[in-house]
C-alpha cells in the first residue's frame, strides 16, 4: 500500500495505480499525519465559522439551493479556498497530492481547483447525488483528472462517507445529468441514476487518509446522521494544457462563473 516517507514524500504502491486505472478510483492510507490534518483543521474551520470571506455562491449548501440560510446548510461548500485565503497556497496537502496525482496520470498534472466539503451533525439531507465530475465540466482534448479526497475527520457511513460505482470511468458515454434542486441557477448540484447491476462501494477512510478520483467514475455520499461534521478537503489536478483551456473558456470553477 502507498506509504508516508522519511523525508515527506507519499509513494503509491504499484497495485494502487492498476486499482485507480481499472476501477477509477482508489483509496490511499496515511496521506497526513494527524499534527498535519490538526494544523489544516485550524484554518478550515475559520472558514466554516466564516471568519474568512468567501463571495457570493462560492459559499454555499451544495445539499440544497443558493437561497437557503446558512443557518441551515447541510453540506457547507467552499469553492477556492486557497484563492480567499492565499496564506494557503503551498500547504501540505498541496505538495502531498501533487506527488500522487504525478505518480496516477503523469507528471505534467497540475492544480485545478480546490474545494471544503463539511456535512453537518445530524443532517439525514446532506446527501452528494451519485454523478460524474465531467458532466460539470467543459468538454477538452485531454481529460485526465486526479481528485484527491483527504478526510478531516475519520469518514464513515454514518456520516457520509464517499461511494463509488467502480469501473463506470470506462463506459463508452457519461451517464445523463440534471440538476438536482431546479435549474442551475438555483443550485450547483447535477446528479444521475444508478442502474441495474450498477456495484456501489461504501469506502469508509481513517482520518489523513485519502481517496483519489477520476473524470468518470460515478461516485456521491449519503447523509451525516452523526452528532459531529463530516469535513473534506477536496483538490483536483488536471493536466496543464487543460487547464490552460479551462481558463480561455472563462471556466475557473468558482460558482460565481458566469
Amino acid at each position: 500500500m502507498g506509504t508516508l516517507q522519511s523525508d515527506g514524500t507519499y509513494l503509491v504502491a504499484r497495485e494502487e495505480i492498476e486499482a485507480f486505472r481499472r476501477d477509477g478510483f482508489v483509496h490511499l492510507p496515511g496521506l497526513l499525519t494527524d499534527a498535519e490534518v490538526t494544523e489544516l483543521a485550524v484554518v478550515y474551520d475559520r472558514f466554516l465559522r466564516r471568519e474568512i470571506e468567501v463571495p457570493g455562491k462560492d459559499f454555499c449548501d451544495m445539499a440544497g439551493d443558493y437561497g437557503r440560510d446558512p443557518s441551515d446548510y447541510s453540506i457547507v461548500n467552499v469553492m477556492l479556498p486557497r484563492r480567499y485565503h492565499p496564506a494557503w497556497q503551498g500547504n501540505v496537502l498541496e505538495q502531498r497530492s501533487s506527488q500522487v496525482a504525478a505518480q496516477l496520470q503523469g507528471d505534467d498534472m497540475e492544480l485545478d481547483y480546490d474545494q471544503l466539503l463539511a456535512k453537518q451533525p445530524f443532517k439525514d439531507d446532506a446527501v452528494f447525488a451519485w454523478h460524474q465530475d465531467m458532466a460539470y465540466w467543459p468538454d477538452t482534448p485531454d481529460t485526465r483528472t486526479a481528485t484527491i479526497w483527504c478526510a478531516i475527520d475519520d469518514s464513515t457511513v454514518e456520516n457520509g462517507c464517499m461511494r463509488f460505482v467502480p469501473a463506470t470511468n470506462h463506459e463508452t458515454a457519461l451517464r445523463p445529468h440534471a440538476p438536482v434542486f431546479g435549474g442551475r441557477g438555483e443550485s450547483h448540484a447535477l446528479g444521475t441514476e444508478l442502474l441495474p447491476g450498477d456495484q456501489v462501494i461504501p469506502t469508509p477512510i481513517r482520518r489523513g487518509d485519502c481517496t483519489v478520483h477520476n473524470e468518470r467514475v460515478m461516485h456521491g455520499s449519503g447523509g451525516n446522521t452523526t452528532a459531529g461534521h463530516r469535513r473534506a478537503y477536496i483538490l483536483a489536478y488536471r493536466s496543464r494544457d487543460t487547464i490552460v483551456t479551462e481558463r480561455e473558456l472563462g471556466f475557473t470553477h468558482s460558482h460565481n462563473d458566469a
